[in-house]
């Protein structure tokens, strides 16, 4: 999907998808001490930053990227939490990022680049086509949202086109994530409700998230009412297929 350019999806106008976040004016590009890299015939190298957890699917995606004479992966991390320091210290151009990993989910990691080094490119690449998944992608600004069974093609061309300025989206996805609407869980009740997962009591989520037992009982209410669950139980396990948390 592009912003007024040509592209496979629908342009972020008409779907309702926010559009990126400005680019800082004073931020001149990845911090580094080296220019990028280029090819022997002029044309530039794009150099990526693959933050995957699973060392196989990760190595597998860096080889399929190093077939491509224009791509290099120089740089690999396995958690989430270590993408920014990462980028930092390498001459990026794309962050490619998992969503589901330790430390840090890729969408968290997306914004927090996006927040610090707003120059670079951020591409979310996903086992899990999820409407609210994408939809999250694009608002923490994201220029792509991609899921791993896609062609390798078709992700080399994701990562040259979003630094042409484009973004990429599956129309496909594109068009469930209008159909499914916004998330309707407010931060808060997201948190607790993510919190309540592992059967903690409402007296034990009061404590971790230093709330009331009222009100952690009133988010939790809200939550079950909105996903049309019958239990907290149903209401996490609805929320996480949509996306939501």
């Amino acid at each position: 999907m592009s912003s007024g350019r040509r592209g496979t999806g629908v342009s972020g106008g008409r779907t309702g998808f926010p559009a990126p976040p400005a680019r800082s004016a004073a931020y001149a590009g990845p911090v580094t001490d080296q220019p990028s890299s280029a090819r022997p015939d002029g044309r530039r190298t794009i150099n990526v930053l693959l933050a995957e957890d699973q060392s196989m699917v990760r190595e597998a995606l860096a080889a399929l990227l190093g077939l491509e004479p224009d791509i290099e992966v120089v740089a690999q991390v396995s958690r989430g939490d270590e993408v920014l320091a990462a980028a930092r210290a390498h001459d990026i151009d794309v962050v490619l990022l998992d969503i589901e990993m330790p430390g840090m989910t890729g969408l968290d990691a997306a914004a927090l680049v996006r927040r610090e080094l707003p120059a670079l490119k951020v591409v979310i690449l996903t086992t899990f086509g999820r409407p609210g998944y994408m939809r999250r992608a694009m608002e923490s600004g994201a220029e792509a949202f991609l899921v791993k069974d896609a062609p390798a093609a078709q992700l080399a061309d994701a990562l040259r086109r979003v630094l042409r300025g484009e973004r990429v989206i599956d129309p496909t996805l594109a068009a469930a994530a209008l159909a499914e609407g916004a998330n309707p869980l407010t931060d808060r009740e997201r948190a607790v409700l993510t919190a309540s997962a592992d059967g903690s009591t409402n007296a034990e989520l009061a404590a971790a998230l230093h709330l009331s037992h009222g009100t952690v009982r009133n988010y939790l209410s809200t939550a079950i009412q909105k996903t049309g669950a019958r239990n907290r139980a149903e209401a996490v396990r609805i929320a996480r297929d949509k996306g939501w948390l």
